[in-house]
């Protein structure tokens, strides 16, 4: 019998990855956990989600560089007008180091908004029309 595959999970390369690891220990509001080594962090997502956040070797640095692959963020807006949930969530976001790429907008499925995280990492807040 052939075992079974590991869930995925999500990885970041990062010049100061505990930094990182309560930026998006703030974002996904759970406790970033101490990982392998002192420049690795890991946080665990619901269900069997996790992301890990590392520094890659001084020998083998991973390059920056944009592409079109981006970390998206979601939540329901509840009762609340959905941008007016995602400004909220946003100027949160952007007091933990955020940077904007894009303000927020509403759009016909809720509204959304760029940013890179603070480490130049895109990625997308959602917040979802109930």
């Amino acid at each position: 019998m052939t075992p079974a595959v590991p869930p995925p999970f999500l990885v970041l390369a990062a010049d100061d990855p505990e930094r990182l690891a309560v930026f998006y220990g703030a974002l996904l509001q759970t406790p970033p956990l101490a990982g392998a080594s002192a420049r690795h962090w890991r946080l665990l997502g619901p269900g069997e989600g996790r992301l890990e956040i590392y520094a890659p070797s001084r020998q083998r640095p991973r390059p920056r560089g944009e592409g079109r692959l981006a970390l998206c963020f979601s939540r329901p807006a509840g009762e609340a007008p959905p941008l007016q949930v995602l400004r909220d969530w946003h100027t949160a976001m952007l007091a933990l180091g955020a940077i904007p790429v894009e303000p927020p907008r509403q759009e016909p499925f809720g509204a959304e908004a760029w940013l890179a995280d603070p480490e130049g990492n895109r990625l997308l807040l959602l917040v979802s029309a109930a």
